[in-house]
């Protein structure tokens, strides 16, 4: 379960937000010092969690939206015939919990993939400071539509025939989000494991495994374990979009 560290001065987290690297990807985005610091009032906690550990689960009342300050996690939910689907893969500076938006409950749970933190914003403070503070408005409506724009990658990955352009626009997708971070788009650290991105794509892990090796034979990618190193980017999105 998630850890509270009890020994975490809350007037320190909520000064955080002004110097938070993440600040341009999450809600204080475009905001000036004033309505920041608004914001950071809004900020109940820090959470911790270990690999493993689980965020919310299906089901659970709707209270808040987290913004992943470190680490990475991932959305699944279990199918009406029994099967567990992977939903997602999250990012840092990325926000979890709009699943919920539209009704009382969250529709899926969020695991850690591996020691993550995650800020958690009490979604009821979040809607009485966006009454006053416009710019906020307009910037959480610019989180959810970047969560409809990943949304519509993973759909169109789906849409893919051929198993290696799904895989291949999953990795050109990552490169994308890496690159949204600051980070080096052409090295990749895939916290998953192969079994979950294989339920992800749709695939059998065989598959997965194969298609590591035939996108690393057609020198695209370096493949080290779970680091993936991309080698040509353009050639990769014209697999992709195959």
């Amino acid at each position: 379960m998630p850890a509270n560290n009890p020994a975490i001065d809350l007037d320190q987290v909520r000064r955080q937000c002004a110097r938070c690297d993440l600040r341009e990807l999450c809600l204080p985005a475009g905001l000036d010092s004033a309505d920041v610091d608004r914001v950071d009032q809004m900020v109940a906690d820090r959470t911790s969690l270990a690999s493993g550990d689980t965020l919310y689960h299906a089901g659970s009342p709707f209270r808040a939206l987290y913004v992943i300050k470190s680490g990475s996690l991932k959305t699944q939910a279990v199918s009406e015939g029994g099967e567990l689907q992977i939903l997602g893969f999250h990012l840092p500076g990325e926000i979890m919990g709009f699943d919920a938006l539209a009704g009382e409950r969250h529709q899926c749970s969020a695991e850690a993939l591996e020691a993550s933190s995650v800020c958690r914003l009490p979604y009821a403070e979040l809607e009485r400071i966006s009454a006053s503070v416009p710019g906020l408005q307009r910037q959480f409506m610019r989180l959810v539509s970047r969560e409809m724009g990943d949304d519509h990658d993973h759909m169109a990955m789906m849409g893919r025939n051929q198993a290696i352009s799904r895989l291949a626009l999953f990795l050109h997708s990552m490169s994308k989000r890496q690159a949204r971070l600051g980070r080096s788009a052409d090295q990749l650290t895939l916290t998953m494991s192969r079994a979950d991105l294989a339920n992800y794509l749709g695939l059998v892990l065989e598959t997965v495994s194969r298609l590591f090796g035939r996108l690393q034979e057609m020198g695209v990618i370096e493949v080290r374990r779970r680091e993936v190193k991309i080698l040509d980017r353009e050639g990769l999105k014209s697999i992709g979009e195959c």
